[in-house]
Parts: C-alpha cells; sequence; structure tokens
C-alpha cells in the first residue's frame, strides 16, 4: 500500500509539473516529465519547399550551425528581451575560460554575497559555499540558476559588472549587432535585449565546445553529493530525436524563449523561438522548424576528383601529390548534383612547402556556387642543386650501363 502510495504521488506530480515555473523564474525541480502529453511531439516532419505555422512568436529562425545558413527567419533582427537564453552567451565566455585553463571542472568556487543574493531561478547558494565548476555549470545549464551563473562569472572575470563587459565584446568580435547586455542572467532590465539571429549566431559559437554537450544533454542530475535534484526545463532533450540543448528562458516581459538545438545524420540545427505566448506555443514551434530542417536538408560531403599529382619543375622530386579536404555543404533533398570546377597548373617550379596550396576545387548547383576548397601540396619538394643534378646524371648513366 505503501509503495502503491509514493507511486500515485510521483505521478500526480509529474502530471502536474507545467504548474511549476520555468525560465528565469523557475526552480530546480527533481521530478521529471515522464512522458509527454502534447500532441505536436508525435507528428512526423513532412517533406515541404515552404514552412509554415500558425503559432505566434514575437521572433524565430532556424540555421544549420556548420555553415550558418539560414532555412527560415522570421522577424529575426527584432530587438526583443531573451530571459535566461542570456545565458547562452555567458555559457560561451565561460567555455572559453575552461578551453584556455582559466578554469577546470573539478577547482572549488566560493560563493560571494553578490552571487548569493540573486533572485529568480536559483539552487540556493549561501555565502561561503564552496562548489565545483561542474556543479556549477549543471546548476546555470540545466535548471538555469542565477546564483550559479554570477558565482561563475565572478570566477572567470572577477567580477559581475566586467564579465558582463566581456559579453558585449564578444557580441562585437561575434559580429553580433542587434544585442546588448546589462546582466548575466536575462532578468528585465532597460538596454537589455538581442534577436533570434543573434541568439542563433552565440548558439553556433558555444556548439563549437563539446563540453557543454556534456550539460546540455542532462536530463536529469544532483548536485551536492546527490541531495539537491536537478530536471531539465527544455523538453526538447526528453522527447526530440537528436536533441542536444540549448537553454530556455522565461519572464512576463519576455515571454518563452528557447535556443533548441538538434543532431541527425550528421546536420546540426539550431531553432530560436522569442516571445511566444505559452511554453507549448514554444516547443510546438521549435519543433516544427526542427523537423522542416531534417524532412528538406541534408548535409553532404562532396567527393573531389583530383589527379594523383602535378609535375614539379627544377625539383628534387618530379611531381609532387596532392590532397584537398572538402567543405560540408548544404543541400535540399531531391535537389541537382553539384557540379566541381578544378583550377590547378599543370607544372608548378620547386621549392614546394607541404601544404602549399596550388589550386582550387569550386562546387556548384544549378550554376550557384556554394563552396570552395583548396587543393593543397601533400609534402615538401625541395629545389634542385648542383650536387643533386649531379647524382642524377651519374644515376642516369649507371642505369644504362
Amino acid at each position: 500500500m505503501k509503495r502503491l502510495f509514493l507511486v500515485l504521488l510521483c505521478v500526480f506530480v509529474v502530471m502536474h509539473a507545467s504548474w511549476l515555473p520555468v525560465g528565469a523564474t523557475e526552480r530546480a525541480q527533481v521530478y521529471p516529465f515522464l512522458f509527454a502529453d502534447e500532441e505536436f511531439w508525435y507528428r512526423q516532419e513532412v517533406q515541404t519547399g515552404t514552412f509554415v505555422s500558425s503559432i505566434a512568436a514575437k521572433g524565430c529562425i532556424l540555421m544549420e550551425a556548420s555553415t550558418g545558413t539560414v532555412l527560415y527567419a522570421e522577424n529575426e533582427t527584432a530587438h526583443l528581451p531573451i530571459a535566461s537564453v542570456t545565458k547562452v552567451m555567458a555559457t560561451l565566455l565561460i567555455m572559453e575560460a575552461i578551453d584556455a585553463g582559466k578554469l577546470a571542472l573539478n577547482d572549488m568556487i566560493t560563493v560571494s554575497e553578490r552571487a548569493a543574493s540573486m533572485g529568480g531561478s536559483q539552487v540556493y547558494l549561501e555565502a561561503g559555499e564552496q562548489m565545483s565548476v561542474d556543479d556549477l555549470l549543471k546548476s546555470l545549464i540545466v535548471v538555469s540558476a542565477n546564483d550559479a551563473t554570477v558565482a561563475l562569472a565572478e570566477a572567470v572575470c572577477g567580477s559581475e559588472e566586467s564579465f558582463i563587459s566581456a559579453m558585449n565584446e564578444k557580441c562585437t568580435a561575434l559580429g553580433l549587432t542587434d544585442t546588448h547586455f546589462v546582466n548575466t542572467n536575462g532578468l528585465p532590465a532597460e538596454g537589455h535585449y538581442s534577436c533570434a539571429k543573434d541568439v542563433a549566431l552565440t548558439t553556433r559559437a558555444l556548439l563549437s565546445h563539446p563540453l557543454v554537450l556534456d550539460y546540455t544533454t542532462i536530463w536529469m542530475d544532483t548536485i551536492r553529493g546527490g541531495t539537491f535534484g536537478l530536471a531539465n526545463t527544455n523538453k526538447l532533450v526528453r522527447f526530440y530525436k537528436g536533441a542536444n540543448g540549448m537553454k530556455t528562458g522565461f519572464t512576463g516581459e519576455a515571454g518563452y524563449c528557447l535556443s533548441g538545438t538538434a543532431e541527425r545524420d550528421g546536420m546540426q540545427l539550431i531553432a530560436v523561438v522569442l516571445g511566444a505566448s505559452t511554453s507549448e506555443d514554444r516547443f510546438a514551434l521549435a519543433k516544427q522548424l526542427l523537423d522542416f530542417g531534417f524532412a528538406n536538408y541534408g548535409v553532404h560531403t562532396p567527393e573531389v576528383s583530383l589527379p594523383d599529382c602535378i609535375a614539379v619543375g627544377r625539383g628534387v622530386a618530379e611531381t609532387v601529390s596532392l590532397t584537398c579536404t572538402p567543405p560540408s555543404v548544404l543541400l535540399e533533398k531531391g535537389s541537382a548534383e553539384l557540379t566541381q570546377t578544378l583550377e590547378l597548373p599543370e607544372r608548378i617550379d620547386a621549392p614546394v612547402e607541404k601544404g602549399q596550396v596550388l589550386g582550387t576545387v569550386t562546387f556548384a548547383q544549378n550554376g550557384e556556387v556554394l563552396a570552395c576548397a583548396n587543393v593543397c601540396a601533400a609534402e615538401s619538394v625541395k629545389k634542385i642543386g648542383f650536387g643533386d643534378i649531379i647524382q642524377r646524371i651519374f644515376t642516369n648513366i649507371f642505369a644504362v650501363l
């Protein structure tokens, strides 16, 4: 009877999980969504030439990550509040600090009064408490904890203010012209805004740090030695095939926001939804965008047709081998085959350095150039000297004899 009561209690909590606040005001959740009752999760993607959606959002975009190609966009540059999606940029700076050796996952961070005082979504850090970078990252990424974000920001830049300046400097470096940050958490503030396009570009930059996927793909985990439960607010991670991130957000001003990412068959997509009316609308639109991308496009690495080598003049070797690494190309499914055009000299004079660019190959579809790649020398060839010439002469003479 006791076991039955516990099961019924868990089911009750899960069924009413939508009561739990999310985004900038969300709380760490112990209970996961064990099932999805929204019908849109079970609709299959449909191959279609255009994207059509009846779900309203203030701005959205669908981008393929490897090429940066925009597959669909609506109001993608409109200046909008983005709530906790702000933390995509914060996470990017933290990942860069880890890659640079400024932080290690097992480093222990002492929580400041400032970090402990943060409201909204939090894991209730106390001033003076010590927590590892690993657990702070879980708290930031999985449940959008504002207190954990500030603790990490201070560890990276010394103060939250310096970290915010670094966030805006990163905007300039990434070419984000429609974003400005005044805090690390996305709580409503004058002059704090971004747009769907800039969020997608920031997410794209963050995806270049594979470590982040160790956190964005977490559905449930714990901190504080297993005593404090975390459950991801991003339903895509649990219910969408290939989902691997990235960040949810909500405030009354921003509405329901999401940077959702998924990878299938080598293609990584980014779907950003800003200002949806409900959480269900947010996820439904993100799913529709991702479905549209996966149903209609694919990433293809073309095969390159190259000669084995080209002639080398005045070199210790008479030829040099060639190498070429073609880029990934985004193609619409069922579209025309790629054509390639090779520009390469018949002969090159020594010296030739390994990796030296000798020519190019261009890939096109229906006359439109989609990508170019360099054709390079696979090895070095030194210029022939007087001694080499004499040796070659005697070698030829003895070969005849």
